[in-house]
C-alpha cells in the first residue's frame, strides 16, 4: 500500500513539473501542488490522527508510551545499522547493530532502552542518508499524501525504506500487522503534539514554516558535507 502510495505521489511530481510560478522558492518548484496535499493531510490530522494521539497521551501510562516508542525505536535501530553499513560507517554500523542486540536481548524486545543507559549512542538513519552520503541531490520538496514533508529524494528512498520495515515485512499475521502499523503511527503522532501545538500558534505562513523546518532538520540529520546540492535557507 505505501509502496503504491509513493509512486503515485511522485508521478504527480512529474505531472506537476511546471505548476509553479516564477517566484517560486529554488527548493520547491511544486509549491501549489504540495500546499493543496497539506491542506488534505491537514483536515485528515485535525479529523481522526490528533483525536486519536490526544486520547492515546491522556489515557495511556507515561511508562507504557514510553515502552512503545523503545519498542519501535529498536526495530529502527537495526535497519539503521543497515544503512550505517551501507554508507561505509562501521563504527555507527556496530553501534546500532550492539543497541539493537542489547535492547532486544536485555530489554524485553526492546520496551526497555537498555542500551541508551550502557550509553550506546543511537545514530537515526535511512536510505534517503544512505542515498545522500553517495551524492544523489534531495531534489525538489515534496509533501507525500498522508505522510507529510519529503523530497523527491527521500521519498524514494521511503520506498526501499518500506520493504526494509519490520512492521510490515516481519510480521506475517494481518492483524497484529495491522495493529502494529496504527499504535506506531498514534505513538509517533503523539511525539509531535507538543510541536504541532505550537505551530498552530504561529501567524506566519504555517506552509513556509513547515517546509523550510523540514528542510533545516533533515540537512542537519544527513549533514552538509554529505549534500551534492546545497541550499541556502536564508534566501
Amino acid at each position: 500500500m505505501w509502496i503504491r502510495l509513493l509512486s503515485s505521489a511522485l508521478l504527480l511530481t512529474l505531472l506537476a513539473g511546471c505548476a509553479s510560478g516564477p517566484h517560486a522558492d529554488p527548493r520547491d518548484p511544486l509549491e501549489p501542488l504540495n500546499r493543496s496535499v497539506m491542506r488534505f493531510n491537514d483536515s485528515v490530522d485535525a479529523a481522526v490522527v490528533r483525536p486519536v494521539a490526544v486520547a492515546y497521551r491522556d489515557t495511556v501510562p507515561a511508562p507504557v508510551r514510553t515502552g512503545v516508542n523503545n519498542f519501535f525505536g529498536n526495530w529502527r535501530d537495526l535497519w539503521s545499522a543497515l544503512n550505517a553499513a551501507l554508507q561505509a560507517r562501521p563504527q555507527q554500523a556496530a553501534e546500532n547493530f550492539m543497541r539493537f542486540n542489547v535492547n532486544t536481548f536485555m530489554g524485553l524486545g526492546g520496551v526497555l532502552d537498555i542500551a541508551t543507559e550502557m550509553g550506546i549512542p543511537r545514530t537515526t538513519l535511512d536510505v534517503g542518508h544512505t542515498l545522500a552520503r553517495w551524492g544523489v541531490p534531495p531534489g525538489p520538496y515534496l509533501v507525500l499524501p498522508l505522510m507529510g514533508p519529503s523530497t523527491v529524494r527521500d521519498s524514494l528512498g521511503m520506498v526501499v525504506d518500506a520493504q526494509g520495515d519490520l512492521v510490515t515485512q516481519g510480521v506475517d499475521h494481518a492483524t497484529t500487522q495491522n495493529t502494529l502499523v496504527l499504535v506506531r503511527i498514534v505513538d509517533g503522532r503523539t511525539e509531535l503534539l507538543p510541536a504541532t501545538d505550537m505551530l498552530d500558534q504561529i501567524a506566519l505562513d504555517r506552509y513556509v514554516f513547515v517546509r523550510d523546518a523540514h528542510l533545516q532538520r533533515r540537512l542537519s540529520q544527513i549533514g552538509r558535507e554529505t549534500e551534492s546540492v546545497r541550499y541556502d535557507l536564508d534566501e
